[in-house]
């Protein structure tokens, strides 16, 4: 049996992990929960702004000015907060909510910030793009994006990411 030395046989093992390493930095993601469980989307909606406008051939609301939503113990808050809705059966159905001007969401302990924050209401997905931050306690999560599943709670912050962790145990 011919001997192989150590260097060569573990070189392409080596070559494979650093190159796995490198593709999942390239996209790198950081999985994060909010809020800690599902959110209940029965409850029903408070919208406050300065102003409204309703555009019925479009299927568009406009809130401006200082827009707070809250939804049980979700709120979020932006300068602009555009509603698309359709219109099947004589029936109003809200499809996407749209954000922008600076976007701030909390719920409970949990927080997240960004430029533009999009909700799609049929898959209960939202997702946070431009300089993106979330705080979970004393954890910061900084990222280009975030998408988020409000069903589950659960999601995950892309682009070039950055966290703090907090590793004092005395508290």
């Amino acid at each position: 049996m011919r001997k192989v030395p150590f260097s060569r046989w573990i070189a392409p093992w080596f070559g494979l992990v650093l190159a796995t390493l490198l593709a999942s930095i390239a996209g790198a993601q950081v999985d994060i929960g909010f809020g800690g469980v599902a959110h209940d989307s029965s409850q029903p909606v408070e919208v406050t702004s300065d102003s409204l406008t309703i555009d019925q051939a479009t299927g568009q609301a406009v809130f401006s000015g200082n827009v707070i939503v809250l939804q049980g113990d979700l709120r979020m808050s932006a300068p602009e907060v555009r509603v698309l809705y359709s219109e099947t059966e004589g029936r109003r159905r809200v499809d996407e909510v749209l954000a922008s001007g600076g976007v701030l969401m909390t719920r409970g302990a949990d927080a997240a910030e960004g430029r533009e924050a999009r909700y799609d209401v049929a898959t209960a997905q939202l997702t946070m793009t431009g300089e993106v931050l979330v705080t979970q306690g004393p954890t910061l999560v900084a990222g280009d994006r975030m998408v988020l599943n409000m069903q589950t709670g659960s999601g995950s912050v892309g682009g070039r990411v950055r966290t703090v962790f907090d590793t004092d145990d005395s508290q």
